[in-house]
């Protein structure tokens, strides 16, 4: 692959660092008797160097039954609004005016001020190539923005927000606003009460949560090495049927909309959750062929250097009948979370800190809350979740607000 990024780094309110960088390189995977090795690099001119390390690695791993093939060459469709040429073009003057952006719109809000943040236009192109005749190249672009900022009273209180787009964007003050709102709002936390209660997980919590503690028990290499929990359970009702979620590597301006996945394979849309029914997992070519099931394009790589491995593309949380749920909503409202990471994704318990949370009663303002954990087991939850309509992307996930009974222990 072959790149180029724009980064603007911001401390407090001025531009610490503002960087142009060009980066390429090359991943080469050796299939020797079904044994694959793997290498790397950044050197154009060490390509039989790295040939010969994939194959020595692939040796020395001795052969595998499980492995059937590369893919075969097949028809892509071209995801739509992937690529915006102004992002490709754009330097480092233009980058450091949409930062000061962000610093205008956090200013906007009186008591508040920024902590950090930053901007970074990315634009790349990705090749596929293998010895079954896969050609397959694509250019790609990406935006993203961030700002944390801090609130003072007499106690302090932090906020953050984020942007990430396919196109640029040329004003980022209403990611600075949000930052510094919600960093205000959180002033002056009180207790907040124990037992369990409704939660509302903002889209950014919801993600975080969902990510943790579910999305692996979907991957197929998961549940073929007994690593997830739904394993023998398709067809059968895991969630409400409030509950869809949909892994779409075509989605139009997606952030991890692709023509192809991570070997060649087409990308498409595949339903895991319909109406609470799960349908299926999601596969790269090595899981499949083990399974002798079609692959569903979703082998995903970090980077150049790293493995293919199975992960979800654009994930999308969504219901037959999603509804407001804050309107006539009582218990907590939780912006982001904190120790998600920690979940046990075989089990589904987790418990974690709540991070800009709110007490929620009927006829009044929302309440900030100083701290606050939240448990439960996301299996159990899924049982009746409520999915909310104020869908946006957070990463790869889109989702909107995700209504769900928790035990919450306040201090």
């Amino acid at each position: 692959m072959v790149g180029r990024s724009v980064d603007v780094d911001l401390r407090r309110e001025y531009v610490e660092m503002a960087s142009e960088s060009y980066h390429c390189g090359l991943g080469l995977r050796a299939v020797v008797n079904g044994a694959v090795g793997f290498s790397s690099s950044s050197d154009m001119n060490q390509l039989e160097v790295v040939a010969r390390s994939a194959v020595r690695s692939a040796r020395a791993r001795g052969g595998d039954e499980s492995w059937v093939s590369l893919p075969q060459p097949e028809r892509v469709t071209e995801p739509e609004g992937i690529y915006d040429r102004r992002l490709e073009e754009i330097i480092p003057e233009e980058c450091i005016d949409i930062a000061r952006s962000l610093l205008a719109g956090c200013g906007e809000v009186r008591g508040a001020e920024p902590v950090s943040g930053g901007v970074a236009c990315v634009s790349g192109t990705g090749f596929v190539l293998n010895s079954q005749g896969i050609e397959l190249v694509e250019t790609s672009t990406l935006m993203q923005a961030s700002m944390e900022a801090i609130a003072r009273g007499d106690d302090v209180a932090t906020g953050s927000e984020f942007f990430n787009s396919r196109r640029l964007e040329r004003s980022m003050e209403s990611v600075g606003r949000s930052a510094g709102e919600i960093a205000k709002a959180s002033l002056g936390g009180g207790r907040g009460e124990s037992g369990t209660f409704d939660v509302l997980l903002r889209p950014l919590a919801a993600a975080e949560l969902l990510e943790g503690a579910f999305l692996s028990s979907l991957e197929a290499d998961s549940v073929q090495k007994g690593r997830s929990s739904l394993r023998g359970r398709v067809g059968e009702m895991i969630a409400s049927e409030d509950f869809m979620l949909i892994d779409d590597g075509l989605l139009p301006a997606g952030i991890d909309s692709s023509a192809f996945d991570g070997e060649g394979v087409p990308s498409q849309r595949t339903v895991l959750v319909d109406r609470g029914m799960l349908k299926g997992f999601l596969y790269d070519s090595y899981t499949a062929g083990k399974e002798g099931v079609r692959s569903t394009g979703n082998s995903v790589r970090s980077g150049y250097s790293d493995l293919p491995r199975v992960g979800s593309r654009n994930l999308i949380v969504a219901s037959p009948s999603a509804y407001n749920l804050q309107q006539e909503a009582e218990g907590y409202l939780v912006h982001g979370l904190i120790g998600a990471h920690t979940a046990n994704p075989i089990s589904g318990d987790f418990s974690v800190e709540a991070r800009n949370a709110f007490r929620l009663t009927l006829g009044e303002e929302a309440q900030p809350v100083r701290s606050l954990m939240l448990a439960g087991n996301i299996f159990e939850i899924l049982k009746t979740i409520e999915v909310g309509t104020d869908c946006r992307s957070i990463g790869s996930i889109v989702t909107p607000t995700l209504k769900v009974k928790l035990k919450v222990v306040g201090s």
